[in-house]
This record gives C-alpha cells, sequence and structure tokens, in this order.
C-alpha cells in the first residue's frame, strides 16, 4: 500500500507523516504491564491501540520488516507491596499474573509482539547501563543508592514539553537525602532483608523502573528506534526519564522519534482508580462478554480522547456485533482487502473512521453479493473483531453484563440509607443483590467502593 501513515508525534505536539529509519525494519517499543495485579480496562486500551499500529505497519511495510516490544516490569516495588499483601512469593505472583496477562491479550485477540522480554532477566544490561552513566558522571552514588542527576541533561522536559520546575511541582517525586537534587531519579536502589535482590558494584539490591525499559529497548531495537509508545499517564516522569538516561548512556541526539500516547479510561468522566472502587479487570467480563465486544468499545473513541466507560457504550457494542453476524460468511483467505477501507487507520489511527467504514460496508454486504460480504469480513477481522464462526457467536451472544454502573451506585445509595437508619437486615440484603449480580462491595475510610467479583 502507497499511502502513507500519519501519526501525532508528542515530542512536538504535531500530527506527522511517519518517516522510518529503515523501511525493511521499523522498530517500536510499548511499555507493558507491571505485573502486580490483574489488568484493568485501562491497562487494555493501550494493548488494543498499539495492536492496531502495529497491524497498520505491517500491512504497509510487510509482516518480517516490523519488530514490535512490549516489555513486562517483574520487578517493582508495588510487585513487593502486593506479594506481601497477599502473602504469596513473588515469584508466584508473578508467573500468574503473567499468565492472566497473555490470556487476556487472546481474549482481546491481539497480535502478539515479535519480543516480550521481563525485566528480571535482563539486569546485568541495566547494570552496564548504571556503570556507563556513572563513568560519564551523569549519575552518582550515594549509600549503596545511584541516582541519575536530571540538571545534567539539558533536553529534559522536552517530551511533556515543561520546564523542570514546573514538572517537579505537579507530581509526586520520591524525597530522600541521599539526592543532591529534588529531581534527581533512583537508578539502582538496596534491597531490604526479604525483598528481591541482584549482586552489583553498589550492593545487594535492585534496578529503578524507568531503567528497565531503557535496558531492554537497546537490546532489541537499538540506540535509536521509530516508535515508543504507552498511556498518557508515562510522558512524566517514566518516558522523560527514559530519554535522559538513554541518550546519556549511548552518546545519541535522539532515543525514539516517534511517541505515541493514549488518553485515559474515564468513568463518569473521572480517571479509573482503585481508590475511588471503579476498576473494571479485563478478567470479570470474560465470563459476560465476548473479547470482540471489549474490543470494540475500546476503538470506539480516539486513542488521544478520554474514553469514558458506561454500560450503554457496552450494550451497543454488543448489538452492533450481533448485528454484523447477520452478513458473516467464511471468507477466502485470498481474497484481498480494498486498500481505501484502511484509511482512517493509517490518518493517527482514527478508529472511530474505521468503526464507521466498518458500518457503511455492512449496509452494503447487508443489500450485496459474497464479494461485498468478503470484504466486510475482511475488514473486520483486519482489526481483529468477527473472528469467531457464527455459531460460535449464537453460543455465546446471551452473555450479557448483569447490572449497570448506574444501578450499582443506586443500590449502594440504598443500602448507605439503611444502615444510617440501622436497617441492617436491608442493607444485608441489598449488599447479597449485588454479590449475586458479581459485584463485590468494600466500606471503606466512610466510603463504599465496589469492583466485579
Amino acid at each position: 500500500m502507497n499511502k502513507d501513515i500519519y501519526l501525532t508525534n508528542n515530542l512536538n505536539n504535531k500530527k506527522e507523516k511517519f518517516a522510518p529509519i529503515y523501511k525493511e525494519k521499523i522498530r517500536m517499543y510499548v511499555c507493558g504491564p507491571t505485573v502486580y495485579d490483574n489488568p484493568h480496562i485501562g491497562n487494555a486500551r493501550p494493548l488494543v491501540i498499539f495492536d492496531i499500529l502495529f497491524k497498520i505497519l505491517k500491512s504497509k511495510y510487510g509482516n518480517s520488516s516490523v519488530n514490535y516490544v512490549r516489555n513486562i516490569t517483574d520487578v517493582d516495588d508495588k510487585i513487593i507491596k502486593s506479594s506481601k499483601e497477599k502473602n504469596i512469593p513473588i515469584s508466584e505472583l508473578t508467573s500468574n499474573i503473567i499468565k492472566d496477562f497473555n490470556d487476556d491479550c487472546k481474549y482481546l485477540n491481539l497480535d502478539e509482539p515479535n519480543h516480550q522480554p521481563k525485566a528480571t532477566d535482563h539486569i546485568d544490561l541495566m547494570i552496564e547501563m548504571i556503570s556507563t552513566l556513572l563513568k560519564k558522571k551523569f549519575a552518582y552514588e550515594k549509600k549503596s543508592h545511584v541516582y541519575f542527576e536530571v540538571n545534567k541533561f539539558k533536553d529534559y522536559g522536552k517530551l511533556s514539553n515543561k520546564k523542570l520546575e514546573d514538572l517537579i511541582a505537579g507530581s509526586r517525586v520520591e524525597v530522600s537525602e541521599n539526592k543532591k537534587n529534588a529531581e534527581d531519579f533512583v537508578l539502582w536502589k538496596p534491597s531490604s532483608n526479604n525483598e528481591p535482590f541482584w549482586d552489583s558494584p553498589w550492593g545487594k539490591g535492585r534496578p529503578g523502573w524507568h531503567l528497565e525499559c531503557s535496558a531492554m529497548s537497546k537490546k532489541y531495537l537499538g540506540d535509536i528506534f521509530d516508535i515508543h509508545g504507552g498511556g498518557i499517564d508515562l510522558i512524566f516522569p517514566h518516558h522523560e526519564n527514559e530519554i535522559a538516561q538513554s541518550r546519556c548512556a549511548n552518546n545519541t541526539k535522539s532515543f525514539a522519534n516517534y511517541w505515541i500516547h493514549n488518553a485515559f479510561i474515564t468513568m463518569s468522566n473521572e480517571k479509573m482508580a482503585k481508590s475511588t472502587g471503579n476498576i473494571l479487570k479485563i478478567k470479570n467480563f470474560k465470563k459476560k462478554i465476548d473479547g470482540q465486544v471489549l474490543k470494540l468499545a475500546l476503538m470506539s473513541a480516539h486513542y488521544k480522547q478520554p474514553l469514558d466507560w458506561n454500560e450503554k457504550l457496552l450494550n451497543d457494542c454488543q448489538n452492533t456485533i450481533e448485528k454484523w453476524y447477520e452478513v458473516f460468511i467464511v471468507i477466502d483467505q485470498k481474497i484481498k482487502l480494498n486498500d481505501d477501507i484502511l484509511s482512517p487507520l493509517y490518518d493517527d489511527l482514527n478508529t472511530p473512521g474505521y468503526i464507521a467504514n466498518l458500518h457503511q460496508l455492512y449496509e452494503k454486504a447487508l443489500k450485496g453479493n459474497d464479494s461485498d460480504k468478503s470484504q466486510f469480513v475482511l475488514a473486520c477481522n483486519f482489526v481483529g473483531i468477527l473472528n469467531k464462526t457464527k455459531e460460535e457467536w449464537v453460543s455465546i451472544k446471551k452473555k450479557k453484563l448483569l447490572i449497570s454502573t448506574t444501578d450499582i451506585l443506586i443500590k449502594i445509595e440504598l443500602r448507605n440509607k439503611a444502615r444510617k437508619n440501622q436497617d441492617y437486615k436491608m442493607a444485608d440484603k441489598i449488599r447479597k443483590e449485588l454479590l449475586d449480580k458479581g459485584v463485590l462491595i468494600e466500606d471503606k475510610d466512610g466510603k463504599t467502593i465496589w469492583k466485579l467479583k
């Protein structure tokens, strides 16, 4: 396909024509999960978005010309904390979550990346990079800690498009008496008793989170590569720190040429967060809806815009997929997809525009012949939907969500009123009603939070 790909590059906040370093070797790195808990739909959004970018790059440059790396962080403070809370070994926790993560990717029908490296398999490379930064005077050691000295890197803040003092003021920066400056970030830290550790020139310890991606991207993609992706929350400090340490260690004028970030998923216009109890884990959807319904919902807004999650969105996507199966046929694998159908995806991954194309193709297929139906099914298959036969779909299409978010909040309010009136029998009844519909509620710090069981 001769059409150009355009992407919004957060290095300058402009939509640019994608110009790879080498057309025969496109290189893309996307930050994957920190495996301390099961992935939620906020984590699923970048999985789906960068899977579509992976598909588009392969459609233009060829399957063998794209190297997609998505890492797994399996050593981190959050993992250590979760292991203690669950009272299970870290190795067991991370192994279970990685398995669940891979199952979630299959459920969403995502293409496998070329590489999915784990941080713990690359500690030697991280130690090597830290040693290089110390040798070049971009880092310093104090009391078995090693820190990157931010003011030694003049381009710090370029990705965020903010001055250093503004970045620090607007974020939570780790406070430590070991630092020369508040903004300096950790490259290596000592491990306490019963925490994972590796031997290093600075004592037994473990790497800082930011360093992991710099070391693994260097191994699999080189010092400079084409695309780096992730959620918008990673711009600062994670991606800003990656750029600083990588460019300084590798002595390069760039790190990744295109920085692509997806916006948050919200509920009632609030960011998903454990503190508000509005986290929806991918695994909780599996018994209720098919993965292609969830995938269509995640594609429904442009990746740069927030996606507000609600019951109506899922129901609409369920109904759409069901309608589309009316014209489903098994296609001949030799059939080629018309190039113009993919145009919206070439234009900054415009998934709403692509869905509009699918609706038009459906209407045409409804009135047309097998060739029209084949083009429609092929276009759906391109983004990983209509990936089951009609018979398989019929057997699962009745799996609906058992209760809406609105109804959950109404029942929680009724229960709170019952408790206030000391009507504990009614409060327990409402709790059981929610539990029967797959909703767990918890009273914490004067608030009632909920999650799917």
